[in-house]
């Protein structure tokens, strides 16, 4: 998040609207915090007009910092307040850019707004935090709070309990807010970009202590017209994790280089994604999974699993034992370990 010096801002100080569109929050947000926590501007234009001043701003800063990281809202708007003093935390008469008196606590029983204006329920403060900040387009902050998430809880749980929350949040508030929605779109791509980013950060990074991997490769790939490759780059980074070997292939493989890659590859499994059924192509996964390799006279199939909500309810009429269809992350890890335990490297 950019932040402007004193001299850029206005001397008569800035309106709600202003401050909120600098922040990246609603006018809502900033006029919640005043009312929650004591945290609104120290003067009023004309006696009507709120105007945030220079010191009110930055307050209004540190605490968009400090709930992007997951710091309670309460707390946070708290230690803006004393990092403003000097951190002593002395009180006395209110001055032009002192603060009123915080509340410690809510009394109303009510839980505190997440601050990002997204659905996001009963989440980690890591995912509230990520939130926040992708919806201030802070992709500084962003970039911090994924590495962190990866790093503490590894790919699969930062996945399901940070990512994938705040994805699915944002999902929800660009389908459900009509012309405000289309407001949502540019914060789904800089948080679907810099997710993908994380996670293969974390599978190269190679001083990043992990099991050695061992057996056949796993084959991933998108079918022709699939570029949705965030769901693969979960799942090499979770495979990894289990010491497995991956060739990730990426989004809109053509049916000839698929059939291809998987005839000269000799790989544990190939793994197909399909996000819709328009991509969800059952004729070429068969192909795949009739595609032979090996030495003539003793040539073997790979089998094939389908991920991907677009196999659903295509798979209805596919023989179990051409195709596997894997319903979640945690199946496909399971299924491709269990593979790796019959099918060693030769």
């Amino acid at each position: 998040m950019a932040t402007p010096q004193r001299d850029e801002l206005p001397v008569a100080g800035l309106t709600t609207g202003q401050l909120a569109r600098l922040l990246g929050v609603s006018p809502t947000t900033l006029r919640s915090w005043d009312r929650r926590y004591g945290f609104g501007p120290a003067s009023r234009a004309d006696g009507r007009h709120r105007r945030w001043s220079p010191d009110d701003v930055a307050m209004a800063q540190e605490m968009c910092r400090l709930t992007a990281t997951g710091t309670p809202p309460a707390e946070a708007a708290r230690t803006a307040r004393l990092r403003a003093r000097g951190a002593d935390g002395t009180g006395g008469p209110r001055g032009p850019g002192e603060w009123p008196p915080v509340p410690s606590d809510r009394t109303d029983g009510t839980a505190p707004r997440a601050g990002s204006g997204l659905p996001l329920g009963r989440v980690r403060s890591e995912c509230r935090g990520l939130a926040r900040a992708a919806v201030r387009l802070d992709a500084e902050e962003v970039r911090e709070l994924l590495r962190r998430a990866v790093t503490h809880h590894g790919p699969a749980v930062a996945w399901e309990e940070v990512m994938s929350p705040a994805l699915q949040a944002v999902g929800r508030k660009w389908q459900s807010s009509g012309e405000e929605g289309e407001q949502y779109v540019e914060v789904e791509h800089l948080l679907s970009w810099h997710i993908s980013a994380a996670l293969r950060h974390y599978y190269l990074d190679a001083a990043r202590p992990r099991r050695a991997a061992s057996g056949l490769p796993v084959l991933l790939s998108c079918l022709p017209g699939e570029q949705h490759t965030l769901p693969l780059d979960v799942l090499t980074a979770v495979l990894g994790d289990e010491g497995l070997a991956v060739l990730m292939l990426g989004g809109s493989v053509p049916a000839d280089a698929l059939i291809t890659a998987a005839r000269r590859v000799a790989s544990l499994a190939v793994v197909l994604w399909a996000q819709t059924s328009d991509t969800a192509d059952l004729a070429l996964a068969r192909r795949v999974a009739g595609a032979r390799w090996g030495v003539r006279g003793a040539r073997t199939q790979t089998p094939v699993l389908l991920c991907g909500p677009g196999w659903h309810p295509v798979t209805d009429d596919a023989e179990p034992s051409e195709l596997t269809h894997v319903t979640s992350l945690h199946d496909a890890v399971r299924t491709l370990t269990g593979l790796r335990r019959e099918r060693p490297a030769r």
